[in-house]
């Protein structure tokens, strides 16, 4: 049994690693030399232990961090490429980077990648790129988080612009619609399959009850709550988000999918333990199964079951152990992480993440 699963992960990594050197010749936007595996095995080649020992410190000490980078480089490959163009800060106080675009406000884990790269510069310096470093580190929180393992292909260099307005208009809003969501996502080379199976990236993490209480009582600008909330759902919504900051653990999708039948503490206990788990506990298919009982925290989530085609997919994650989805997203993700890279001589290796070269 064991040897047997051994093989269909081994197929599963070549697999990946294939199709991930072929997309990143093909995707729109992509340079002719493509990313490859290993890059940094003559140049750092201590690179990827040294970001997956950090990882593991990070999450033990802030259990949230998996799903702040997730969220992170979604922001980041999407406005222009996986670049490390969202990490650049606004220096000249002018506002007019993408960290400071409205959708990215709310962004974090900044500093874990300024952590991961003050060391690897310590051995490395002027070596590894920081997008490099935000889809190793991505990855392997996803890991430590429960989630499936993908191989990530580097050999990335960071951009010397930043593209405020894209950010701006180009991010899904979390009250965004179907039709929207779908017509940014395909912009960018993904079909509703691969769409649906990214947003299940949803089922770790926290989310800003500011994301949420527009729902619960102005939805739209109407004065009323978002009438497809069930209504004992609504209120308990509302109980979980009075009018102040709260944020909701995503967990609560699960927590409310069994009825609330268990204690916040039981849950908070679990998660910390599956963090470190090789068994994933927490990321499995309960934010598919949540969105069948019209459940979803967002309503850009919740959208997925309006659409035919997306709501098919809904039904096929929420069927099984959350296998189907795991191996998706790992695929979705790969072929996310070599969107729109910059190889070559194209752009640079920056010195500090947060920085140009030229600034420092």
């Amino acid at each position: 049994m064991l040897s047997k699963k051994w093989a269909v992960f081994s197929f599963l990594v070549v697999w990946l690693v294939t199709t991930m050197t072929v997309q990143a010749e093909i995707i729109p936007g992509s340079p002719s030399i493509s990313l490859r595996y290993g890059y940094y095995d003559e140049k750092c080649e201590d690179l990827e232990s040294t970001v997956w020992l950090k990882m593991k410190r990070i999450v033990h000490l802030q259990h949230n961090a998996s799903a702040q980078l997730l969220r992170l480089m979604f922001h980041d490959c999407f406005i222009g490429g996986c670049d490390a163009s969202v990490l650049l800060a606004d220096n000249n106080k002018n506002g007019t980077v993408e960290r400071e675009a409205i959708p990215n406000r709310t962004l974090k884990g900044f500093d874990f990648i300024d952590t991961i790269k003050d060391e690897i510069e310590e051995t490395c310096p002027g070596v590894v790129s920081c997008s490099d470093i935000l889809v190793l580190a991505t990855r392997d929180g996803i890991v430590l988080a429960g989630g499936p393992y993908y191989p990530v292909l580097t050999g990335r260099r960071d951009s010397k612009e930043s593209f405020f307005d894209k950010a701006m208009a180009e991010i899904p809003r979390p009250n965004g619609n179907i039709s929207e969501a779908l017509r940014l996502f395909s912009l960018r080379g993904f079909d509703e399959r691969e769409t649906v199976a990214l947003l299940g990236g949803h089922n770790i993490g926290r989310i800003g009850c500011e994301f949420i209480r527009p729902r619960l009582s102005n939805f739209l600008g109407t004065g009323l709550p978002d009438p497809t909330l069930p209504p004992d759902f609504l209120e308990e919504l509302k109980r979980k988000c009075p009018h102040d900051n709260n944020t909701i653990n995503n967990m609560f999708l699960k927590h409310t999918a069994r009825g609330l039948s268990e204690s916040a503490m039981s849950y908070s206990q679990r998660l910390s333990v599956s963090a470190f788990s090789s068994i994933a506990s927490s990321f499995d298919n309960h934010y598919y199964k949540t969105l069948m009982r019209g459940r979803g925290l967002l309503f850009a989530d919740q959208q997925l079951m309006v659409n035919e085609k997306t709501a098919a997919v809904v039904e096929d994650y929420s069927f099984d152990d959350g296998t189907i989805f795991r191996t998706e997203f790992a695929h979705a993700m790969a072929k996310m992480s070599n969107l729109g890279v910059l190889t070559g001589s194209k752009g640079e290796v920056r010195r500090s993440c947060s920085r140009l070269n030229s600034d420092q």
